[in-house]
């Protein structure tokens, strides 16, 4: 983008200067705006969404873009403002992150449904699924392509403290992964600012082979983040190449189960433990932090010492990490790395953060025990707080008997795993709940993500068993009925 001087959107309604279009966003390690993501959050801003609106750390975009739509005719905004109201989110946090994920995986103008719609849609886009209509009418009525164009000057001035920073992490990450992007990677990395959201905040996303990092305005760049996520990336595809000689060192894998801060998925999947054991590893070699590998082990990330030490060989040889990654792992010494387990004492308190959960209304029952603890987990599922409502669902199954409660539990453990590029799992896991006692809701639920899964491989008829099987549980909700009915007309169906 070039660099010019911030205009007042107002002064140029009348007469709109030629300012340029947006870059593609589809080249690596891009940090930019996103048109989609800016007409959503234009329209959101619009009518109600006021979460920081005073901040002195707020974009001027923001206050000025609100001031412009104030003054303009724009007959939908009656409709967004009643779906904002009803989607609004007694946590601040979850109802920018909402926004977010629609923002994301919608196609965007001028329609903005589903880029994917044969794909399972995370939970907090497709409970905004009809907001795309809506979005479509704001887009036409309040000009938003215009509008988009007349704002760049006030993402290059933004884009400006944070562009150095970044281009420097990612171009470290490829220098010591000795990544190029001739090697045709599959799917790409996008870093977005979103000048129109509440500051001080990062979003980071996947959806299939798409990494995503969403910063709102702040007075500081989020590095450890951006480049935690940008390792992802480069590491994707690594357990698979790796997968004869993780399967010989698996055993190691048993130290982290009693581990109480480790996730669940990184005890039942060794690989996924590996490879973020190894990305914390080489954070540490990055940052020079060598504490990082200390408080990683305590944490349950148990192979992150030994690929702390084998690090400096990869360094000496002249292999990118996707060619030697094997390697290392094959030099990984068994019996000394179990004398060092041995000795481990686990950490048992991390830093959680508080998500607020909106008062029932006095005629409302008061949820206690097992109930209050689903809910719990259920709100910050809600929130993409999805490591904390994995920790809360995990402590469910670990502390309720009742096989309906259970059920409950392993289906939030399944949106989740489906959620973080883990299907496979995930449909383990919906399995899971119907070998339990699951009410109707979650019955139902869970055969309709287990045939949309189906569906999202190619197999149709197995996919359309689970559509009639979820249609004939009684007291299913409508939704569930409407998209089951869907996936027997093949609106899912990929082919194989």
């Amino acid at each position: 983008m070039h660099r010019l001087l911030m205009v007042p959107l107002l002064a140029t309604l009348a007469s709109p200067l030629a300012f340029p279009q947006a870059a593609p966003t589809d080249k690596l390690g891009q940090l930019d705006g996103s048109p989609t993501m800016f007409a959503v959050f234009a329209a959101i801003n619009a009518v109600g969404y006021d979460d920081q609106v005073d901040s002195p750390s707020n974009n001027k975009l923001r206050g000025d873009l609100r001031e412009a739509l104030a003054k303009m005719d724009i007959p939908s905004l009656g409709g967004l403002r009643r779906f904002v109201r009803d989607h609004k989110k007694a946590d601040p946090r979850a109802e920018l992150s909402q926004y977010i994920s629609f923002s994301i995986v919608s196609k965007g103008p001028p329609d903005f449904t589903p880029a994917q719609p044969n794909l399972p849609q995370p939970p907090d886009a497709e409970a905004l699924k009809e907001l795309a209509p809506l979005l479509a009418d704001f887009y036409r009525e309040a000009n938003i392509a215009t509008l988009w164009q007349q704002a760049q000057p006030y993402y290059d001035q933004a884009l400006e403290p944070y562009t150095d920073p970044v281009s420097r992490a990612v171009q470290q990450a490829n220098s010591y992964m000795r990544y190029s992007v001739n090697q045709g990677a599959k799917g790409r990395f996008q870093i977005f600012l979103n000048p129109l959201g509440a500051p001080n905040q990062v979003h980071t996303r996947v959806y299939l082979d798409q990494y995503f990092v969403i910063i709102t305005p702040s007075s500081d760049v989020k590095l450890d983040e951006v480049r935690h996520h940008y390792l992802h990336y480069l590491s994707d595809g690594l357990a698979f190449r790796a997968a004869d000689n993780l399967t010989k060192i698996r055993s190691l894998g048993d130290y982290a189960n009693p581990a109480p801060l480790l996730e669940r998925i990184y005890k039942e999947d060794f690989n996924s433990l590996a490879i973020e054991c190894l990305i914390k590893a080489v954070e540490a070699h990055l940052t020079r932090q060598t504490g990082l590998v200390e408080r990683a082990l305590r944490e349950g990330y148990v192979l992150t010492p030994a690929f702390f030490d084998l690090l400096p060989k990869y360094e000496k040889q002249e292999s990118t990490m996707r060619i030697y990654f094997p390697e290392m792992v094959s030099q990984v010494d068994m019996r000394h790395e179990a004398q060092r387990l041995d000795k481990i004492s686990f950490a048992t308190e991390a830093a959680v953060r508080t998500v607020r959960v909106a008062t029932s209304a006095p005629s409302e029952p008061v949820l206690t025990g097992t109930a209050k603890a689903l809910e719990d987990a259920e709100e910050l599922f809600r929130a993409n707080s999805y490591d904390q409502a994995k920790d809360a669902f995990n402590k469910v199954l670990k502390d309720a008997a009742e096989k309906p409660a259970q059920a409950r539990a392993y289906y939030g453990l399944a949106r989740i795993a489906v959620i973080q590029r883990n299907p496979e799992f995930g449909d383990q896991l919906f399995r899971k709940v119907l070998d339990l006692e699951p009410d109707a809701s979650t019955r139902s639920w869970s055969l309709l993500y287990i045939g949309k899964l189906a569906d999202s491989q190619g197999e149709a008829e197995p996919a359309k068993d689970y559509y009639r099987q979820a249609l004939a549980v009684a007291g299913l909700p409508d939704q569930v009925k409407r998209e089951a009915e869907k996936g027997l007309q093949g609106a899912f169906a990929r082919t194989r």
